[in-house]
């Protein structure tokens, strides 16, 4: 069930690796992802909290106005930011409504190792074109005899879509069984109305909605 609403601080507080951030905006962009994957969120990123580093969130996005905290450059794709900024780019600058879901289960260094070669891999891939975000998405959901398989190299992917990285990251940590195409997953699967086959002793908990602070006023 969902849980009463938080703030950003307390969410901040809370949140641990593994943990699921979901956003839901109104942009014609928004509407589209969510139309093409009939998603009911049209993004999708995962918490990763190591050591005495601030909270940190591993996603993919076309903006680069936040420095990635794995290179300490801005680029766009896929990225490692500062959790607090990267929710407060998302609901101030592209106003997004916000949710987290936590990870229920034994999270351990041997999660984060896995989390943390994900990011070596996959960190700075770029983010696909809108036709071929929807042609991934599709071609994901065809029967394996009805597929062009063509090889993927370990840089990652050719392009990466928010919920292929925060599946492909769950598949690296253990917790997603390895046979699933990445493909297959948008970001509606990781809300509570899709049934994630996650490892034993491992679920996601229900949505909580996360209150940000208001928006600095424009000079």
């Amino acid at each position: 069930m969902p849980g009463a609403p938080i703030t950003l601080d307390e969410a901040c507080e809370l949140v641990r690796t593994g943990d699921i951030w979901l956003f839901r905006g109104s942009s014609r962009a928004d509407r589209a992802i969510r139309g093409v994957t009939n998603a009911p969120v049209n993004h999708v990123g995962m918490a990763l909290v190591v050591d005495d580093l601030p909270p940190l969130m591993w996603h993919a996005e076309l903006g680069r106005a936040l420095p990635d905290a794995w290179t300490g450059a801005r680029h766009r794709g896929v990225q490692l930011h500062d959790l607090r900024d990267a929710v407060l780019q998302w609901g101030h600058r592209y106003g997004q409504r916000a949710w987290l879901r936590q990870l229920e289960g034994p999270v351990d260094r041997v999660q984060e190792d896995g989390a943390l070669r994900a990011v070596a891999r996959l960190d700075g891939t770029p983010f696909p074109s809108t036709a071929r975000l929807a042609g991934r998405w599709l071609r994901g959901r065809l029967p394996a005899a009805f597929r062009r398989h063509k090889p993927e190299t370990d840089a990652g992917l050719e392009s990466a879509y928010c919920a292929e990285v925060v599946a492909l990251t769950y598949q690296e940590m253990g917790l997603l069984p390895p046979d699933r195409s990445p493909d297959w997953f948008d970001p509606g699967r990781f809300w509570s109305g899709d049934d994630l086959d996650l490892a034993p002793g491992f679920r996601l908990g229900g949505e909580i909605a996360v209150k940000l602070p208001p928006a600095p006023a424009t000079p």
